[in-house]
């Protein structure tokens, strides 16, 4: 139940009366007309801004619109007010049994919230794609929780969503890898060993030796290179692999595939992609113009293979490969993105971080040429996390050298805490985590104050549970007409506001907007319970009448139900008590 659709549903209905009447033009098209909360609760429970809309196209004043649309609205039982302000918006205000249903369909129907919107369309989300080298950082935590809350939402809203995780094994930072691991491996072999600049030092690779000792004993000892190269390669990204899957499983975190760049090489599939751009004329011989700026003093004009990306809305033109005849950067990652078009989805959403910003029109370029435009793909950045401890910054991590880990974040605070204060700013705003701050009892603790929410209802439903019945089966049933207080219409406008909000922040693939309502509906709940101390008619349990305390359970029941849902779609689990 969507009560914002349902009564721009009978604002449609009422706009084609007026057609029918010759009050509107015919051919009018409605599809902007909006059904939303005024931005001021004092002006009524919902406004349309159907009249304003509709003003140009129908050649009307707005306010005429308004007038008439307002005294059809008004012919209906539920619209008990329909008010023309300004130039032309129209505010309403509905009868208590609407807002009161909103509570009933909360306990009754499982399903309150989700959406059909995505009718099933394949979604493929590709995050953290970490390269294999060592465990997660801070970094890679943000945008682990953002693209799998991401995910959650979708499945949410309807869609078919693939969650995928992108291994970064074809290139040189592998060999790096592997030539950090043999020197680990030296060491458990009793050598003395030193780790050179652009190498990986940390303690991490300890165990990793020690399994390559266990596995292959003195094979490998005073061999060169190119005799243990693939293999400790191989072996070392399995490991870092199997380290960055325990990492993203503590975390919550877990992918339906993942997809390794190494399987591009060899296999044409990246001459395969490279192809398909040549096919339609995308792909020329050319030499790009000096970069912007100051000029690198190694750089020099030469005729590289070049993809026409300005045909598909980039800035400049992009090589794809190199003139000694090496495939750049960009042409596997535009050969992996050719192959989730192949696959068959209908949406690509990429989460990178803040870094990748220059990356951003190039892959849409790709994917743009590589699909006619029929598959759009939506990159989403993730900004820098500061880090604080005892309110200074927090930087320090002995197991991997040089950063703080996602392992480090999540052993001193836990992972719900990590992953709803890692939503509780927008993915492209810097986020400040505070570990004294994230543990807060407090209302400015966000994370705090919406399980207290949970929490609070649990401790009223078992008191009330002592004197009468307040199952979920019975509380759907009751007769909630008594809840007819300001205070508590507030909390079910709150209420009514979920399905809209869930839909609004899947279009927008904009999962913070379930943490900040999730706030909001605590604080009205939280706002309700102190008014309770005032006003012993707002107490949750009214102990001398069973009826009147199994509706007022009902609805905040509805609340619970609510957030339990939003924390789902966050990948958290409720707190049942508070300690």
């Amino acid at each position: 139940m969507n009560l914002f659709a349902d009564i721009r549903t009978r604002v449609l209905a009422c706009l084609d009366a007026l057609v029918a009447e010759g009050a509107l033009p015919s051919g009018l098209d409605f599809a902007q007309v909006a059904v939303e909360p005024p931005r001021d609760a004092a002006h009524g429970d919902m406004a349309t801004n159907a009249a304003m809309v509709l003003a140009k196209p129908a050649g009307m004043n707005p306010r005429e619109i308004a007038q008439a649309l307002a005294a059809k609205l008004i012919e209906d039982a539920d619209i008990l007010v329909a008010e023309v302000a300004g130039p032309g918006f129209l505010n309403m205000r509905l009868a208590p049994a609407l807002w009161q249903g909103v509570v009933k369909t909360a306990l009754s129907d499982p399903a309150f919230g989700r959406s059909t919107m995505g009718h099933g369309q394949k979604v493929i989300v590709e995050y953290v794609s970490a390269n294999p080298t060592g465990p997660l950082h801070v970094g890679h935590t943000r945008g682990a929780v953002f693209g799998d809350a991401l995910a959650r939402l979708l499945d949410y809203a309807g869609y078919d969503v693939t969650k995928e995780y992108y291994i970064n094994d074809g290139g040189a930072q592998v060999d790096v890898l592997a030539r950090s691991v043999y020197l680990r491996y030296l060491e458990a072999h009793g050598q003395d060993v030193a780790f050179e600049d652009g190498t990986y030092p940390g303690d991490y690779l300890i165990d990793v030796g020690e399994a390559l000792k266990a596995k292959v004993g003195d094979a490998y000892v005073g061999k060169p290179e190119q005799d243990w190269l693939e293999e400790v390669r191989d072996f070392a990204t399995d490991a870092m692999m199997d380290l960055i899957r325990a990492d993203l499983a503590q975390l919550g975190v877990v992918m339906d595939s993942f997809f390794s760049e190494k399987s591009l090489y060899g296999t044409g599939l990246i001459e395969a992609a490279i192809a398909e751009l040549d096919r339609k004329g995308l792909i020329y011989r050319g030499v790009l113009e000096p970069p912007k700026g100051k000029m690198p003093e190694d750089w020099e004009p030469r005729e590289q293979t070049l993809f026409k990306s300005t045909a598909h809305g980039d800035d400049v033109d992009r090589p794809v490969r190199k003139s000694d005849g090496s495939w750049t950067y960009f042409a596997p990652d535009i050969a992996y993105h050719y192959d989730k078009v192949q696959r068959g989805y209908d949406q690509l959403i990429d989460i990178f971080g803040a870094d990748h910003g220059g990356y951003v029109k190039r892959m849409k370029a790709a994917v743009s040429a590589l699909s006619d435009g029929r598959v759009p793909l939506d990159i989403k950045l993730t900004q820098l996390v500061k880090l604080y401890k005892d309110g200074a910054p927090f930087k320090m991590s002995k197991r991997a050298g040089t950063f703080v880990t996602l392992r480090d974040v999540v052993d001193q605070v836990g992972a719900n805490v990590t992953r709803f204060h890692m939503l509780t700013r927008k993915n492209d705003a810097p986020l400040d985590f505070d570990f004294d701050k994230v543990l807060e009892q407090s209302k400015d603790n966000p994370v705090f104050y919406v399980n207290y929410a949970y929490a609070r209802v649990n401790s009223a439903q078992a008191k009330a549970a002592e004197f009468t019945d307040v199952s979920d089966a019975t509380l759907a049933g009751v007769d909630l007409s008594g809840l007819t207080h300001d205070a508590e219409l507030a909390l079910i406008k709150k209420l009514a506001e979920w399905p809209r909000l869930v839909e609004i922040a899947a279009s927008g693939h904009e999962p913070h907007r379930i943490a900040f309502y999730l706030y909001d509906l605590a604080s009205a709940f939280h706002g309700l319970y102190h008014q309770g101390n005032s006003d012993d008619r707002l107490r949750f349990v009214q102990e001398g009448d069973p009826e009147v305390t199994q509706a007022k359970i009902a609805l905040i029941r509805a609340v619970a139900i609510v957030i339990s849902h939003g924390l789902g779609i966050l990948g958290v689990t409720p707190a049942e008590e508070m300690r």
